[in-house]
């Protein structure tokens, strides 16, 4: 008889570990040493469940390159002892977290699920207990004594999703994320459907590798009309930065001002990595399908294609970090190494 999986939560902190004192409707930490006794339905799931927490809880408003690497290499370190892991973590940043831990964590075979809630655990109609128990559920799963799910999701409102593809895209509704390029892995229901045929394959033959250098010298320019000249000629020429996310319009366009052109061209030839992203919800750039997007592609900028802009991002803070060569930076940032782009 196979041993029961072994799941680590690791509480980086949020709303789904707060706890509602009714006396005052004050919020305050919950008790992870207490869980399974404060969550008794714990108790029907076929795994057994330990907990780590950061010693000291952030608003994931706070998370930054220090936090992700730090809980990176808690993975890392328990990686031998647990067969999967759930990272309770607020839900603003959870997207730039789910992403960067995609590229931190190479040749992963073990899930890492993030969750988190909109609504703290101890409130009347609260979403912590479902996402929490799911996300356990799913960190557990097995197919032929190896992990179902080999991957690093976030699971929200009764869906499982790649977590290099999604966004945050509502502040008041449980059903918070979306991944608008890529279909949910899993759905909760009745029963409990995971879509294998979505799901990243994994490295079964290669151990683990925790990158822990990323380079946060990078920017994002959010396009839009009546863009100030002096202020892109100043952020483009900057010497401090190594990589830019480019916000366009559309399928990738942008002004055909000469200034703007010159100005891309110039931080491009300068060594600046400039990718090429769609500030629309859905959807993917095709650099050179419209006029006002032919002069990108000569520049050239990277195409990303239907990459979020948090997985634009950490992947650029990742390859930066990594010290890929430029002559090859651009040819590998269009390549998916995580499944963050089609």
């Amino acid at each position: 008889m196979a041993a029961q999986p072994r799941i680590l939560l690791i509480y980086t902190g949020g709303t789904i570990g707060m706890m509602r004192e009714y006396q005052s409707g004050s919020l305050k930490a919950f008790d992870f040493n207490r869980l399974v006794q404060q969550i008794p339905e714990l108790y029907q799931l076929e795994c057994s469940i330990d907990s780590v927490s950061f010693s000291k809880p952030l608003d994931s408003s706070n998370m930054d390159i220090p936090h992700w690497v730090r809980l990176a290499e808690i993975i890392g370190e328990q990686y031998a002892t647990y067969d999967g892991f759930v990272v309770l973590h607020g839900s603003d940043t959870m997207s730039y977290t789910a992403s960067a831990l995609s590229f931190i964590l190479e040749n992963l075979n073990k899930p890492v699920i993030l969750t988190g809630s909109q609504l703290p655990i101890g409130d009347l109609r609260t979403d912590a207990k479902e996402n929490l128990i799911t996300s356990i559920q799913l960190a557990a799963l097995r197919d032929n004594n190896r992990a179902t799910i080999r991957e690093v999701c976030l699971y929200f409102d009764y869906k499982l999703y790649r977590g290099n593809r999604t966004t945050k895209m509502n502040t008041e509704h449980f059903e918070a994320f979306d991944t608008p390029n890529y279909p949910a892995l899993a759905i909760s229901g009745v029963h409990l459907n995971v879509r294998r045929e979505f799901l990243w394959p994994g490295e079964a033959r290669k151990k683990l590798v925790v990158h822990t250098k990323m380079d946060n010298r990078i920017g994002i320019l959010k396009l839009f009309p009546g863009l100030n000249r002096g202020w892109v000629e100043a952020l483009l020429a900057s010497p401090d930065l190594h990589g830019l996310v480019l916000e366009t319009f559309g399928a990738g366009n942008a002004p055909t001002s000469p200034w703007l052109i010159s100005s891309l061209k110039q931080a491009v030839h300068r060594g600046v990595q400039i990718v090429n992203v769609t500030q629309c919800g859905g959807g993917s750039v095709m650099m050179g399908h419209y006029e006002t997007s032919v002069e990108l592609a000569a520049i050239p900028l990277i195409d990303g294609r239907d990459i979020t802009t948090e997985a634009a991002l950490a992947k650029l803070m990742y390859l930066l970090g990594a010290g890929v060569s430029p002559a090859s930076f651009k040819t590998i940032f269009e390549t998916s190494l995580r499944g963050e782009m089609s």
